[in-house]
């Protein structure tokens, strides 16, 4: 991290198409420090590189590379760097009711009494999950995976009572789901919208989903977008026209998705399949 430039970065990204706003933050900083201030939010941040100090309740934490850093709505803190090399992180701002989603209601929000967290597993998946929404924040991928992780944080670390996993006719709800999305594959409701109709928490939702149909929705409906796609490139359609047509953001998304569930490029695909007489 030597040479480190003063950068940050903010994404906006909604949850669901029309769905509340969630802002990623992604930072390197050599020698900024923020001035005491509190957030409406839970502030979900993961440590990068360098060391980061942290005032808070009191106090100093200090987070290094691979940990997880959880501050509560309302708690004054500051930030800054603890090494020389200065430090750098990816933060999540969400709303108090994603976190609660995977408590028992009635229990108030998630309390957090350790700030910093190690957990390796949710470490990765929470910057796998920063970095593909920064890069492309599309609502249904967000909403299938930020609440997840979210409500995984609470479950797993926060002083709260974890709810009950078991969803009452998950296999049901999963096909009204898959159902719906099929229909509007261009565009997608909204898991929030879904779960209400259903009568169920968003967490809810997609622990029946994930459960009976083995991936979240997102990407249940980008496989779904894939094989629509191959029957149009079958038929002779171009990728670009093809993506745009079965609700893809770009050739580029199609691209991705089809490598991962195809092992080659739409293109690719198209060549092979190609009738010579055509």
């Amino acid at each position: 991290m030597g040479n480190v430039r003063e950068q940050a970065s903010w994404t906006r990204a909604r949850l669901g198409r029309g769905g509340p706003a969630l802002d990623l933050l992604t930072a390197r900083f050599a020698r900024h420090e923020y001035a005491p201030h509190a957030h409406d939010e839970y502030t979900v941040g993961v440590t990068v590189g360098g060391l980061e100090t942290i005032a808070y309740r009191g106090g100093r934490i200090v987070s290094g590379p691979g940990s997880i850093v959880v501050l509560e709505p309302g708690e004054m803190h500051t930030g800054g760097p603890a090494a020389p090399e200065g430090y750098a992180y990816r933060a999540l701002y969400a709303a108090p009711a994603l976190l609660g989603d995977g408590i028992v209601s009635g229990t108030g929000l998630p309390y957090f009494p350790e700030p910093v967290l190690h957990d390796r597993e949710l470490t990765a998946a929470l910057r796998r999950t920063h970095t593909d929404l920064s890069a492309r924040p599309d609502p249904l991928e967000a909403e299938s995976r930020l609440p997840w992780l979210l409500a995984a944080l609470a479950r797993r670390h926060s002083a709260s009572r974890a709810a009950d996993g078991a969803v009452p006719g998950a296999r049901s709800v999963a096909l009204t789901v898959r159902d719906r999305l099929a229909d509007e594959l261009l565009t997608p409701p909204s898991l929030g919208d879904l779960a209400a109709d259903l009568g169920l928490s968003r967490y809810q939702l997609l622990r029946a989903f994930r459960t009976t149909m083995g991936v979240p929705p997102y990407a249940w409906l980008a496989q779904y977008r894939v094989t629509r796609a191959r029957a149009l490139l079958d038929a002779g359609v171009r990728p670009a026209e093809a993506a745009a047509l079965v609700g893809f953001a770009d050739q580029a998304h199609l691209t991705r998705w089809f490598r991962r569930v195809l092992g080659v490029t739409p293109a690719a695909y198209r060549n092979s399949v190609q009738d010579p007489g055509r």
